[in-house]
């Protein structure tokens, strides 16, 4: 079983966009889903599609590289863990790397970006980072 799905995503792609390797394939759930649908709006990958296998819910990302072969994504890293949760207000949430990365939020609005949580006006557990 698995403790912590978030965590087992941003891992996967760390470690695809080392290898080299274009897909990544994972069981989704509704964050999940959401988060991978953040990362496809900003830019950080070329797809997040969602879809069914006898019966289960899987995830497909396709990573995006730039023209030397690098994965866009610089650094993605787990903020609030389960044993540890991180959350912050609309006028606390942090800006990565000055602006240049997103922080990902989970609200009581739905899963946004901090710009997004920020305009909004609304706090929330921090998921994630990425630049």
């Amino acid at each position: 079983m698995m403790m912590d799905p978030v965590a087992d995503l941003l891992t996967r792609i760390r470690n695809a966009q080392q290898a080299g390797i274009e897909k990544v394939e994972l069981n989704a759930s509704r964050l999940l889903i959401a988060i991978a649908t953040i990362l496809k709006e900003e830019g950080y990958v070329v797809g997040a599609k969602p879809y069914n296998y006898k019966g289960r819910r899987y995830l497909r990302l396709i990573l995006k590289y730039d023209d030397e072969g690098r994965g866009v994504i610089r650094e993605i890293k787990r903020v609030s863990r389960p044993g540890r949760r991180v959350y912050s207000s609309a006028s606390e949430l942090p800006r990565v790397r000055n602006g240049y990365g997103i922080a990902v939020v989970s609200t009581s609005r739905g899963v946004m970006t901090d710009k997004k949580a920020r305009e909004a006006n609304v706090g929330g557990e921090i998921l994630c980072t990425v630049f």
